[in-house]
């Protein structure tokens, strides 16, 4: 696993360590299934920075009133859409 691959690894795990316990005591809870910053890890796991830090930011960009829901896995293939 690269550095940059690493410190977004890091950076997600102190995310869910510390604002992400805090969001859910305010009654914020994530739309899908992984949540965003797991399928964030994910993809950039599966995918590389670039790629994965991409399909971390679709993700994101979802989640929001009126937008997507659900079971929401991260994409196997490079031609896969998220």
């Amino acid at each position: 696993m690269s550095f940059r691959n690493r410190a977004v690894a890091a950076l997600l795990k102190i995310y869910k360590l510390t604002l992400s316990p805090a969001f859910m005591a305010l009654g914020v809870r994530c739309r899908h299934e992984p949540t965003c910053s797991e399928y964030a890890a994910e993809a950039v796991r599966r995918h590389g920075f670039l790629r994965g830090g991409w399909l971390g930011l679709r993700r994101v960009a979802r989640c929001r009133p009126g937008g997507t829901h659900g079971w929401d896995p991260v994409p196997d293939g490079k031609g896969d859409a998220a």
